[in-house]
């Protein structure tokens, strides 16, 4: 056969391999319906659904919060975090495969090189008189092999590992939007245990001024001496309630440099209390929430790799078609090694195809199509979750407002009666217990109101999370 016939060959099994059928179902994402809205947005004026203008970048979502410090956090996290090197590692492994199954659709060549010294035996049955005992044999082989994919295999093999692998690049963005989430909760509730504590020192502060007039009332035969005891009481539990704070705040400054990716021992953020309220969060509609959860993405992908799978496993019921070509240069002489007469070589097609299995490739491809039908089972619970997060976060927000609201009626209340017991006290016309029972009420309410402070600002951080963080499956890599 001549070269340029070969050639002409070679091209025309490779557009049929290149445009040949894939077997096996196109991939069509799974069907979930999605609310018009969600049942508590808009309720109050801390959230609002999204306009044309809120398609701007927000990958650096805890920008809107302003805290300088917060954003150096989140950045040290996304560079240092092991959690997240380990899922980077996951991505790069998962986009290696797509190579290893894109190098199918190529041909495979080998080539060796062997050099053998060989002694035959002279009682050897039917040896020639004449032949060599000892000889030298020096061999090149060169062998091509190349299996087209008629049957769509190959490509379907490709279209599952790359689907694999945008799945495993969607964990990667939902570690950092959970780790840099985490990070954000805890930089919150730390900055909320610092209001307690300045909370706590102020009502020291006022606590002693009280214990510094039951003194002076006691000296002057105005109070018992119980007022005295029961103002130094509640001087101290004051004072052993900032020492408890200490505890708390330790656990989330070291959970903090976990997330960082730094040694607790010298880890230290200052002190500096939380203020404010949350800021708007643009939640958009629920059908949106599809594109911007990565954790959505990711199961999506899971499913349609599942599906390439049915393909693959279809495949088989199909021939088996190779096209091969081995030469090799061959001598006794290495100086003869590269000479016209050492040339041999064969080439040709093969087929096979299997007659009888017992039911395996069957099991395959009923084992294929249940993994895509719990692929989309599992995409379609992550996606009723993440409605659900939205939910759970919006209805947060609207209660939290609420009662911070009503729970600052109570503290302005609780000083008022303070004011007004202590006022009493002076004058001689009410018992100290007064003023502690009412002094008691007032640092309840105060810490409560603190308290909240915090937990509507970290119901905030927790709807951006639910939210996606200003993700898009846009970005996910084309492999």
């Amino acid at each position: 056969m001549r070269a340029g016939s070969l050639s002409w060959g070679t091209v025309c099994l490779a557009l049929i391999a290149v445009t040949g059928c894939k077997v096996g179902p196109n991939y069509k994402a799974p069907a979930v319906p999605a609310p018009p809205a969600y049942s508590d947005d808009g309720h109050n004026g801390n959230w609002s659904t999204a306009k044309p203008a809120d398609n701007a970048d927000r990958g650096a979502w805890w920008a809107v919060y302003g805290d300088a410090e917060l954003t150096d956090l989140e950045q040290r996290c996304a560079t240092s975090n092991q959690s997240i090197a380990a899922a980077l590692h996951a991505y790069e492994q998962a986009h290696d495969l797509v190579r290893v199954a894109k190098s199918s659709l190529y041909p495979t060549v080998s080539i060796g090189v062997a050099a053998n010294r060989n002694r035959i035996s002279s009682t050897r049955p039917l040896r020639p008189s004449n032949a060599a005992q000892d000889y030298w044999d020096f061999l090149i082989p060169l062998s091509i092999s190349w299996e087209p994919d008629f049957w769509g295999r190959v490509r379907r093999q490709i279209e599952s590992s790359s689907a694999s692998s945008q799945a495993t690049a969607a964990d990667l963005e939902n570690t950092k939007l959970s780790l840099q989430g985490l990070l954000a909760v805890s930089f919150f509730q730390l900055r909320g245990v610092d209001l307690q504590a300045q909370l706590l020192r102020n009502t020291i502060d006022t606590y002693t001024q009280a214990l510094k007039l039951t003194q002076d009332r006691f000296r002057g035969g105005l109070s018992a001496e119980s007022d005295v005891e029961q103002a130094t009481a509640q001087l101290e539990e004051a004072r052993a309630q900032l020492i408890d704070l200490g505890v708390g705040r330790a656990q989330l400054e070291h959970a903090i440099a976990v997330l960082v990716g730094t040694s607790a021992t010298s880890f230290h953020i200052q002190e500096r209390p939380l203020a404010g309220d949350p800021p708007s969060i643009p939640t958009g509609i629920p059908s949106e929430i599809l594109q911007r959860r990565p954790d959505i993405a990711a199961a999506e992908r899971r499913v349609a790799s599942a599906n390439a799978l049915i393909g693959v496993a279809k495949a088989a019921y199909y021939p088996s078609i190779v096209l091969a070509a081995n030469g090799t240069v061959e001598s006794s002489d290495i100086t003869q090694l590269f000479s016209t007469g050492s040339a041999g070589w064969n080439a040709g097609p093969s087929a096979s195809q299997i007659l009888f299995d017992a039911g395996r490739r069957r099991a395959e491809v009923d084992f294929a199509v249940a993994q895509r039908e719990q692929a989309t089972a599992l995409y379609r619970d992550q996606v009723l979750s993440a409605f659900r997060d939205v939910e759970d976060q919006l209805s947060a927000l609207r209660v939290l407002e609420d009662e911070a609201a009503v729970q600052q009626r109570a503290v302005t209340a609780a000083k008022r009666s303070t004011e007004l017991s202590t006022l009493r006290y002076k004058r001689g016309l009410a018992p100290y217990l007064e003023v502690l029972t009412n002094q008691t009420i007032e640092l309840t309410d105060e810490r409560t109101a603190a308290s909240l402070v915090a937990e509507r600002i970290v119901a905030s951080t927790r709807l951006q999370i639910a939210l996606g963080g200003g993700w898009n499956a846009a970005q996910l890599p084309e492999n």
